[in-house]
């Protein structure tokens, strides 16, 4: 549209306020293949045009102002932007509603007239990325107003503004008495909270600057004292946060918590555009206000921006835990390290009779069905098995310790960690999945084959026939097979069992489940109180552990007879099972050195697979759910190799402790697991305490 054909529809009486408002964004807005640059300059052509057509711009300038007159901001500010109270899935259906019958749009809305005048999904984008200077001075040539006016227009505005101040600080201190904030926090009703007294403070600035408004006076209360309310009940927020990491979480809390750190913001917002004493910065946050909910507004009917922002706090509710119990997978010390490796043999040695008993049960011919049901049982088992006898899995490690990176890179982002921490933890996780691996393997593949041959010794036949031979070593096979593939559908199980051990974590923690079952009425006649007791307590700590290492072998012996079912290449290849195949296979021909490191290079390919899409996987979420990323890799991988080049020998085994210097005021040092210990102790009695 030409800049002529604008001002001519601009001029006609017939024009609205919400038309005029509609041409002028459709005329700056930016076409498919141009920039910002493009719509500044339109802006600055309509500004020229107004101002050389004087009818006109007083036309445009008295129909913007008799609507702002009658304009009602209140429900732009109290809401736009903010999550809803009606919670996730109503917030859901209302906007699939809204887009398949739409509600008629009120023209004295100001919500509703910026959905109007904004409605493409763009253009959030292209008003943000608007200099601040030349949107403050398209809107004062829209909005020419007389010195009268301009001060009726201004008095409306802020009562209305103090009016959404209020009611946001009521919303705030009525959050508390929610049950999942008194579940958190049960003292709270007993004193008087931050939220409490901001709603307090609020009100009588409210009062204050409405009484100077009306009288033209100055303002004799400053907002100081509410800033610093704001600040303590953010410290209040993050506690409650950092509370329900042990004591448990749910989509409503984490909903919940972040609706009140929003809230806190835009009253912050409010706070900084009606300050009477730095209006310079009123007006830059002014323009920043108006930025933030044209975006909210552009996705205030949009589904899928909604879902992605639950999907992060779903993810953040469930990857805290994970992020507890990472910790316990990432070693430090010589003797950790060697705590990790006999572990992981322990995990082969059980997984070798798994896989004993995975070639028994194919032997039986059973049908598909019943055959897919006893190895999804013998996984799902033997799994939790390697768990309570305090073994490893190694292909489980990604899952938990890409939370614990995540949480560094947070801290990172905040400048509490530095890209050389990153890099040291980055070095200890993978040093501690290889020595993992390496007791899977190197045990499973010896254990099995030992198995095989004596086998093979005491019965005068092989142990897998050799059909079963051929079919072992080809399905392992990188080139010949589909192996590969395979072993990634198996790192996508590993990382979804880490998504469930988190669920599970956090929902023991929200049930109490320790206590539950240590009142169980079932269990009473059954077990003493010690006994009831320490059974709870095992079970609520191991809850998540044991459901994701079930869940994950189930997921393992479903999928081939999925791919069964629909007729597609669809299978698993686990590096812990192939190595034990290679062992039974090699027990039944025995091979030379060449073909037995091939096969065993083989079976580490597929376990390389298996860690790679776990942990990228469980990476990225565990970063979207913290509303971080890794901001420089070039420094994080630089900061790697500095730390590889000063001890090479780091990278598969740590370095030796050093030897704490005694001080003669306080003592001898603690060793490294004395200090674990303590953690340990207290992290018990943290326990406790949550529990009484």
């Amino acid at each position: 549209m030409k800049l002529a054909t604008l001002i001519n529809q601009l001029a006609d009486e017939d024009t609205s306020a919400l038309k005029t408002l509609s041409l002028v964004v459709d005329w700056i807005r930016p076409q498919r293949g141009e920039t910002v640059h493009n719509a500044t300059d339109r802006m600055k052509q309509l500004e020229g045009a107004l101002t050389e057509n004087l009818d006109v711009h007083l036309a445009v300038s008295g129909r913007l102002q008799d609507w702002l007159d009658q304009a009602q901001l209140f429900q732009l500010l109290s809401g736009l932007g903010l999550y809803s109270r009606r919670g996730f899935l109503k917030e859901i259906g209302e906007r699939l509603y809204e887009r398949v019958n739409p509600a008629p749009k009120d023209r004295n809305n100001v919500k509703s007239v910026l959905f109007v005048v904004f409605h493409r999904k763009d253009d959030a984008e292209w008003i943000h990325q608007i200099p601040d200077e030349a949107l403050l001075r398209l809107l004062t040539t829209l909005w020419h107003f007389s010195p009268p006016a301009l001060e009726r227009t201004r008095h409306r505005i802020y009562n209305q503004m103090l009016n959404a101040l209020e009611m946001l600080s009521i919303w705030v201190a009525a959050e508390e008495l929610e049950p999942n904030i008194l579940r958190l926090n049960p003292k709270i009703i007993d004193r008087e909270s931050a939220f409490v007294a901001l709603q307090r403070e609020i009100a009588a600035l409210v009062q204050s600057w409405n009484h100077a408004l009306q009288h033209q006076q100055n303002v004799e209360q400053d907002d100081a004292h509410a800033r610093v309310l704001i600040e303590q009940c953010r410290e209040e927020i993050d506690r409650l946060q950092r509370k329900s990491v042990t004591a448990g979480s749910t989509m409503a809390l984490t909903h919940l918590l972040e609706r009140l750190h929003q809230t806190l913001g835009r009253i912050e917002h409010l706070l900084d555009i009606m300050n009477p004493e730095d209006p310079a910065k009123g007006l830059e946050r002014s323009v920043e206000l108006f930025k933030n909910l044209v975006q909210a507004s552009a996705e205030r009917h949009g589904v899928r921006a909604l879902w992605r922002a639950n999907l992060r706090l779903m993810s953040r509710s469930v990857t805290e835990n994970a992020s507890g119990h990472g910790e316990h997978y990432i070693t430090s010390s010589r003797n950790e390290y060697l705590t990790m490796l006999a572990s992981g043999a322990g995990g082969g040695f059980i997984i070798a009779f798994m896989a004993l008993i995975k070639i028994q049960i194919l032997q039986l011919d059973l049908t598909r069905g019943w055959e897919t049901l006893w190895v999804s049982l013998n996984y799902g088992i033997g799994f939790m098995v390697i768990h309570m006898l305090h073994c490893t899995v190694a292909t489980k490690q990604p899952a938990m310790t890409a939370a614990s990176i995540a949480e560094k890179v947070e801290q990172g982002e905040q400048g509490r960690a530095n890209a050389r921490k990153l890099a040291e933890l980055l070095v200890r996780v993978g040093r501690t999945q290889l020595v993992a691996i390496i007791g899977n393997v190197a045990v499973a593949l010896s254990v099995a084959f030992a198995i095989g041959w004596l086998y093979t010794s005491a019965q005068g036949a092989p142990l897998v026939s050799t059909e079963r031979y051929d079919y072992m070593l080809a399905g392992i096979h990188p080139w010949q097979s589909l192996a590969l593939m395979y072993a990634a559908i198996a790192g996508v199980w590993l990382f979804f069992s880490g998504l469930v051990a988190g669920y599970f974590d956090n929902r023991a923690a929200y049930l109490n489940l320790a206590e539950r079952l240590e009142q169980h009425p079932l269990l009473r006649p059954l077990m003493p109180p010690e006994t009831r007791a320490r059974f709870g307590a095992y079970v609520a700590e191991h809850y998540g552990a044991l459901a994701s290492n079930f869940v994950f072998g189930v997921l393992l012996g479903v999928t081939g007879y999925v791919g069964y079912l629909l007729n597609l290449p669809i299978d698993i290849r686990h590096v812990a099972f192939s190595s034990a195949d290679v062992g039974f296979a090699m027990s039944v021909f025995i091979p030379g050195a060449r073909e037995f490191a091939l096969f065993t290079l083989f079976a580490l390919m597929i376990g390389g697979v298996n860690l790679v899409v776990s942990f990228t996987l469980a990476l990225n979420v565990a970063l979207r759910a913290r509303n971080t990323r890794i901001s420089s890799f070039s420094k994080l991988i630089k900061a790697w190799f500095m730390v590889v080049k000063e001890n090479p020998m780091a990278l598969v085994y740590p370095p030796r402790d050093p030897v704490p210097v005694p001080d003669k005021t306080t003592g001898p040092q603690p060793t490294a697991e004395q200090r674990q210990q303590a953690k340990a102790d207290d992290k018990a009695r943290r326990h406790k305490a949550l529990e009484k």
